[in-house]
């Protein structure tokens, strides 16, 4: 009696597991077609959310600072794989110090967070960031747990009005990601700056001295992304013997004339 009940017991324990592999080899996302519905989705809302977003704000279209900031973009995205070419870059004439990425890897740099930065290390820290936030699908996470799939499908199909854009739009320049995925962003973006030969401590020293002037400045992508004395701090230990080369991007007068066309861009009009 007893051997048939190990027995079954047995079969019962290798039908579980059986069935456990076998269900966990199937793609549910796939067969459902939710990744193709999101991926559809994003695009649509992605350029839907930046074409109202540029109809209210004013965009600096401007040759040679898109140069300077597209090779920065460039040596981060060549230096990870990452394809350059679907990363669009938006340069937003603005006193917000501020960087946000949209759905369809719109990434959005303020004039004044640029203006912020003392050097290019500090630029391609929070480029990096933004970047990683876009290839780690924090962006439509944050929007479908917030807004809803059905709602933001229900927008790219034009059933919705604009006050659901304007929600994701605040959504997405203000506290969009929770402590975990702004870490993993952090991490990521180490990872990035390291592989480009980026000196990493120049993003850790951006937020722990950012972070002591947000009361004096309009800094809203510090005081969006809390704690970050406490980030900088994690920065430099995770860098820590990972960092091997340091290799400049832009020689020292093109990062100052840069710096000094867009101060004159900026406040051309403010």
């Amino acid at each position: 009696m007893m051997k048939k009940i190990i027995l079954q017991l047995s079969l019962s324990i290798a039908i579980f597991f059986g069935l456990w592999w076998g269900l966990n080899k199937i793609n549910w996302m796939d067969l459902m077609h939710v990744n193709a519905a999101t991926s559809k989705t994003e695009q649509k809302i992605g350029d839907l959310i930046w074409e109202y977003y540029e109809n209210a704000e004013h965009e600096i279209k401007d040759d040679s600072t898109q140069a300077v900031i597209d090779s920065l973009a460039s040596r981060i995205c060549y230096s990870n794989q990452i394809k350059k070419d679907k990363i669009k870059i938006h340069l937003i004439q603005s006193d917000v110090v501020n960087a946000f990425a949209l759905p369809n890897h719109h990434l959005v740099l303020n004039s004044s967070l640029i203006e912020a930065c003392k050097n290019e290390g500090e630029l391609c820290g929070v480029i990096s960031h933004e970047i990683a936030h876009m290839e780690l699908d924090h962006v439509m996470k944050a929007l479908i747990k917030e807004i809803g799939l059905s709602v933001l499908i229900s927008i790219s199909t034009g059933n919705r009005g604009s006050e659901q854009i304007k929600k994701a739009i605040k959504l997405l320049t203000s506290s969009a990601y929770d402590r975990t995925l702004e870490k993993e962003a952090d991490i990521k973006a180490v990872d990035y700056l390291i592989k480009a030969e980026i000196n990493t401590n120049d993003f850790a020293d951006f937020l722990s001295r950012l972070s002591n002037e947000n009361e004096s400045l309009n800094m809203t992508w510090i005081s969006t992304h809390p704690e970050s004395k406490d980030r900088a701090k994690y920065i430099k230990e995770y860098a820590t013997g990972k960092q091997t080369a340091n290799t400049p991007i832009l020689e020292k007068s093109t990062w100052e004339n840069f710096k000094h066309r867009i101060k004159n861009l900026s406040h051309q009009s403010l």
